[in-house]
């Protein structure tokens, strides 16, 4: 039951190489990938923030402008 030969490594050291360098290159596209989804995601959630800011100070500038009467009922 000799599984594991012990002297043989699984790949030459001169193409185990090529396979490491393919793997470093893979990580790093998908760290890329990765962060450019999330500085996409960053700046619409800026946006969209920026909307709601601006849509905030309207509605508040409305209601100092003309504020509502209190209707007492008699």
């Amino acid at each position: 039951m000799d599984l594991l030969p012990i002297g043989a490594p699984a790949l030459p050291l001169d193409e185990a190489g090529k396979y490491v360098a393919g793997a470093y290159v893979v990580f790093l596209v998908l760290l890329l990938v990765y962060v450019a989804i999330m500085a996409a995601k960053l700046q619409r959630i800026e946006r969209e923030l920026r909307e709601l800011a601006t849509f905030a100070e309207a509605r508040a500038n409305a209601e100092e402008a003309a504020p509502q009467e209190e209707v007492s009922a008699p």
